[in-house]
């Protein structure tokens, strides 16, 4: 399984439970199983996060870790587009596109292999809300992904401290 991070996976971890200063470890395990091409981020998604100022932003930018992470490939117009349509709505305002971001991309390229990637996301089901207020875990859903909260991927990928021991 490839697990593919949404931005929110990585800034939660490190504004809250996983700083970077304080459980290096947790970055350390993170880049060694992207370049085992276990975990990876899209670009479209590595671009939120590398665009700040923070200690995140900085982490993301080194080569060893961008290396590791960065997903090679690019995502299908037209999957990007189905995603929108099917998961969201198919007429979506310019606002609302706006709204939703780049998360569409995020679930077009587990859509290429979809028994084969999953989304990783900190985001919770909302199953009521509708159009650009949908979160990923629901439009996943809509559009046959599989996906994780951020705990059931460190447990599926046995994450520990001690790791490297």
């Amino acid at each position: 399984m490839l697990y593919l991070l949404d931005a929110s996976v990585l800034i939660t971890a490190s504004n809250s439970y996983y700083s970077i200063d304080r459980v290096p470890e947790f970055w350390d395990w993170l880049s060694h199983v992207g370049s085992q091409d276990k975990v990876k981020i899209p670009l479209e998604i590595f671009e939120e996060i590398k665009d700040g100022s923070d200690v995140l932003s900085v982490w993301i930018k080194e080569d060893d870790n961008k290396g590791a992470l960065l997903f090679p490939e690019e995502a299908e117009a037209a999957l990007v587009s189905r995603v929108t349509d099917e998961g969201y709505a198919p007429d979506l305002t310019d606002d609302e596109v706006e709204k939703i971001g780049r998360d569409p991309f995020l679930i077009a390229y587990a859509l290429v292999a979809p028994d084969e990637r999953c989304v990783v996301t900190t985001e919770v089901s909302k199953p009521r809300r509708r159009r650009a207020n949908r979160h990923l875990p629901d439009v996943c859903q809509t559009m046959g992904i599989t996906c994780f909260n951020s705990f059931d991927f460190l447990k599926a990928l046995n994450f520990s401290t001690s790791w490297n021991s």
